[in-house]
């Protein structure tokens, strides 16, 4: 079970580190 738990995790953080590059494009150029 827990390996699974540790797969949906995985597939939600980049699901979330999507939007987050969406909202934040402008952001991370900067950085760079």
């Amino acid at each position: 079970m827990g390996s699974v738990i540790k797969k949906r995790r995985k597939r939600m953080a980049k699901k979330k580190h999507r939007k987050l590059l969406r909202k934040t494009r402008h952001q991370r150029r900067n950085r760079k």
